[in-house]
């Protein structure tokens, strides 16, 4: 299955560096492809269980689904995982 999903705090390559590189490690997750400019993220999928795999990884991040609480906490991990993608490239 197919699904795209739009995100907060997405806000440039080291961002969508970190959320692909993330994603890509989770098994049954495939195809990843990160929008900094619809702040989203589409990918495949092999069960809703993998789904939730993948939200619950963009929250870790920093990366809350829209319409989520977005809180300073959140915020904040998003900044770190925004340096760990930028040095990672």
């Amino acid at each position: 299955m197919n699904t795209t999903i739009y995100i907060q705090n997405l806000k440039c390559g080291g961002c969508a560096n970190t959320v692909t590189k993330n994603l890509t490690e989770i098994e049954g997750i495939s195809n990843v492809l990160v929008n900094v400019e619809e702040s989203s993220v589409s990918f495949e999928f092999s069960s809703d269980e993998k789904l939730e795999n993948v939200k619950n990884t963009l929250n870790r991040l920093g990366y809350p689904e829209d319409g989520e609480a977005n809180s300073i906490t959140a915020k904040a991990k998003s900044y770190v995982s925004c340096a760990v993608g930028k040095m990672s490239k």
